[in-house]
């Protein structure tokens, strides 16, 4: 009798432990429903999230196009107003546009009386600032010597350093040894011309007395001159045996160059035209060339028959 009862009990329990699984199964079945819809779920809303993203960065991209179009703009625009010459690539001391004629006049003045400064610490110029005299005899010049190569301040130098200028990609910012007490920084937009490796301890032919000009933020004291065409541009060459310092003269313009040049009497803007090579590539005005008295005459590399700038 005892084990009858057993025997219902065990059957009991067994099936309520067949109907505990079943709805454990049912449970299951539909907490597997519901991971597999969040799952779709979660799938279609990342697809939206990364096309969102896909189109955001379109965006960008076509926002970032147009603001670098207009930097370049902005940058042709600066490059070409600060050009001697439409067609010059070096670039270094340009004029560039005043404001007003009255910040003219004061940058003028406080640039003068910073050469004027700087004279009075050069031995050999002592003489000429005695008394104020120097100063008068530049200004009798300026007003009647003739506008001819004899007033430019044409010297040999020699390039200690180089680096391209941190806010033009056009531009080298240049150290140059000109035979003074300190090397001037001289700019030029020689980047796409010269490569970086052969600008470095290079003998160059510059123009010293134009007045500083400021080129993205950094004072160009000096221009480099070179024989320039549209394509090609090549850095002329003092002769061999040439010191930084060294004059460069032409034959038949005799004469000490203006301390500095004013930009109102567009001198070297009138001088230029007549700078070009020959055909023997060597560097002239009116076609008498330019020479460093006892060593010999300026040349460039292969360019005959082209503008000087």
């Amino acid at each position: 009798m005892a084990s009858l009862e057993a025997m219902q009990k065990l059957e009991s329990k067994a099936v309520q432990t067949e109907n505990l699984i079943g709805l454990l199964k049912a449970e299951v079945s539909e907490l597997q429903k519901a991971v597999n819809f969040c799952q779709d779920n979660l799938k279609t809303i990342n697809v939206k999230k990364v096309e969102e993203i896909i189109l955001e960065n379109e965006k960008l991209k076509k926002e970032i196009e147009i603001q670098k179009a207009k930097l370049i703009e902005a940058e042709k625009k600066l490059d070409s107003e600060a050009v001697q010459s439409p067609t010059s690539p070096v670039i270094a001391n340009s004029p560039v546009k005043a404001g007003s004629p009255k910040q003219e006049t004061l940058k003028q003045a406080k640039s003068e009386d910073k050469v004027k400064k700087e004279k009075k610490k050069t031995p050999e110029e002592g003489e000429k600032k005695v008394g104020g005299k120097g100063a008068a005899q530049d200004a009798a010049k300026g007003d009647d010597a003739p506008v001819d190569i004899r007033r430019l301040d044409i010297r040999v130098g020699k390039i200690v350093n180089v680096k391209k200028h941190p806010d033009a990609d056009s531009l080298y910012v240049e150290e140059v040894d000109l035979g003074e007490d300190k090397v001037r920084t001289v700019i030029s937009g020689l980047v796409k011309y010269v490569p970086l490796e052969e600008m470095q301890n290079r003998m160059v032919v510059a123009l010293c007395n134009l007045k500083p000009t400021k080129m993205r933020g950094i004072i160009s004291e000096a221009m480099v001159l070179c024989a320039s065409t549209p394509e090609k541009v090549e850095i002329l060459t003092p002769p061999p045996g040439s010191c930084p310092g060294d004059r460069i003269t032409v034959e038949g313009y005799p004469g000490e160059p203006d301390a500095l040049l004013n930009p109102k009497k567009k001198i070297f803007e009138t001088v230029a035209p007549d700078l070009k090579t020959n055909q023997d590539k060597v560097a002239t005005y009116k076609g008498v060339p330019f020479l460093v008295t006892g060593k010999g005459v300026v040349t460039t590399q292969s360019l005959t028959n082209v503008q000087i700038k």
